[in-house]
């Protein structure tokens, strides 16, 4: 285990930065829980309804447990009564493109994710306290990387083959009625960050941590499988408004060159020598805790709007010319990119409920949008990056737990790669296509087969992979456009 430290004087000027707007909040909102309250018992509860205790009653109640395994030995409840939950899922798919790509085939890809969180309250009686610590398991082969050469990868758990800690950080609530906290230690920033609830649904990288950070940033930023050790603050200061920000280490690498999964393949390097990533994100609900809804008029229909920014004071090469303003690719060039200093992004998301059934409120149909943009194109390979989609909430009448979903992912690379494109033609071959975007589509079905377990057969077809790229075999052709048909089954352990 290592521990870099430096860059500290940049850490306390993004640390005053954060702190001070959150002490004014806490200032203008009432006073703070400064004091915790007396011990108190913890209690026990059945961590698993449904399951037994007894070995044997594994082979009963099996239809109606929310997890596969229940309660082994007791060990669940053993836990709850020290203010400890152990939670454990599988995630295994097979995905395949049956057209289109640098090859056609099927992969099988796995996920095995552990937490233990530790509820000090009904632990040992610390008011307001959450310890948690998870963990993957990561196992298969990645589609994309074999066969599709796509930037928008087609499934969100593709990753190095590793068994890896993954966050471990400690919460701390600082007002009684529960609108403010603080978060300290390994994060993983796709977990709260730049996130559209209904885009969960989807088997696609990108509806979860977006394309523009999975490239630009360094590592791919504090996102699974890997996280960066920093400081969050979360604060309501009013019922529809909530305020997120926080300061992580720069990059979760500590070279940034190469695969940054394989520098830290268990997740046990901790880097601070890297530059400063602050975020930041107003989050805007309707309708709000508490609000009024009156008999005689429909329910409101919710929505949820967000907006952030980010920064990044690391030093980012540029992608198509050296030190000394020659083309990388030139035989005259010293092969070392120009450095710039520092990156950022700004970023809108919105989550809105389009239609409610009046005699089943559990079908629902809503929609859901995310863009991203960045200016910065001499060091980033994106410039652009777009997501949206519908969900429809038990779609077959009585199937509550089912959902159908459609999606749209799009991205654009930047000038700076087009320059290098460009570039690439004069010097090397003309034959090197010039990128520009990618786009795919995604339908997928989740059905709910018994409580632990679902089922997802997905179909995305991506257009121009790669934003255009040259496929090895046959050479000088651009890879063309793919079909990915598959199944994806969930498990909760």
């Amino acid at each position: 285990m290592r521990l870099q430290i430096g860059n500290r004087h940049r850490w306390k000027m993004a640390a005053a930065m954060l702190f001070l707007p959150a002490v004014a909040l806490v200032l203008a909102s009432g006073p703070a829980a400064a004091t915790p309250p007396p011990l108190v018992p913890a209690p026990v509860a059945s961590a698993s309804p449904g399951a037994s205790a007894q070995p044997a009653g594994f082979f009963t109640g099996l239809r109606r447990r929310t997890q596969l395994l229940g309660d082994p030995f007791g060990a669940r409840t053993w836990l709850s009564r020290y203010g400890m939950t152990l939670s454990a899922s599988e995630t295994s798919e097979e995905l395949g493109n049956v057209t289109g790509g640098y090859k056609q085939g099927f992969d099988y890809d796995g996920l095995t994710q552990m937490d233990l969180q530790l509820d000090t309250q009904r632990g040992f009686g610390w008011f307001g306290g959450t310890f948690n610590a998870s963990a993957l398991s990561i196992h298969g082969r990645d589609l994309s990387e074999s066969n599709l050469g796509s930037l928008q990868t087609a499934s969100g758990i593709e990753a190095d083959d590793a068994s890896r800690l993954w966050e471990l950080w400690y919460q701390q609530e600082l007002r009684r009625d529960g609108r403010m906290d603080v978060k300290v230690g390994q994060q993983s920033l796709d977990q709260e960050f730049i996130v559209n609830q209904n885009a969960s649904l989807f088997v696609n990288t990108m509806f979860g941590w977006p394309m523009l950070p999975s490239a630009n940033l360094p590592g791919g930023g504090p996102a699974y499988p890997l996280s960066a050790l920093g400081v969050r603050l979360r604060a309501e200061p009013t019922n529809s408004l909530t305020v997120l920000t926080g300061v992580f280490n720069g990059s979760p690498d500590t070279v940034n060159v190469g695969d940054p999964q394989r520098e830290n393949p268990n997740g046990l390097i901790f880097p601070l020598n890297g530059g400063v990533l602050a975020i930041g994100e107003l989050q805007y609900t309707y309708p709000a805790l508490g609000q009024i809804v009156y008999s005689d008029k429909p329910e409101p229909l919710a929505r949820t709007i967000k907006l952030g920014f980010w920064y990044d004071s690391e030093n980012f090469p540029d992608l198509a010319i050296d030190r000394n303003g020659i083309p990388l690719v030139s035989p005259a060039s010293s092969g070392v990119p120009r450095l710039h200093q520092g990156n950022y992004s700004a970023y809108v998301t919105i989550d809105q409920l389009l239609y409610q059934q009046a005699d089943d409120p559990y079908r629902t149909v809503s929609a859901f949008a995310r863009v991203m943009g960045d200016p910065l194109g001499a060091s980033n390979l994106i410039e652009f990056s777009a997501n949206a989609g519908l969900t429809l909430h038990e779609p077959i009448r009585h199937r509550r737990d089912d959902t159908l979903g459609i999606g749209f992912g799009y991205t654009h690379v930047s000038s700076g790669a087009l320059m290098a494109d460009e570039y690439a033609q004069q010097y090397v071959n003309p034959a090197i296509p010039l990128q520009s975007g990618e786009a795919y589509v995604e339908s997928t079905y989740q059905y709910q087969l018994y409580p632990w377990i679902q089922l997802q057969p997905d179909f995305q077809y991506t257009f121009n992979p790669g934003a255009g790229i040259l496929n090895v075999d046959p050479p000088f052709k651009k890879v063309q456009d793919e079909a990915v048909v598959g199944i994806r089954a969930i498990i909760q352990l």
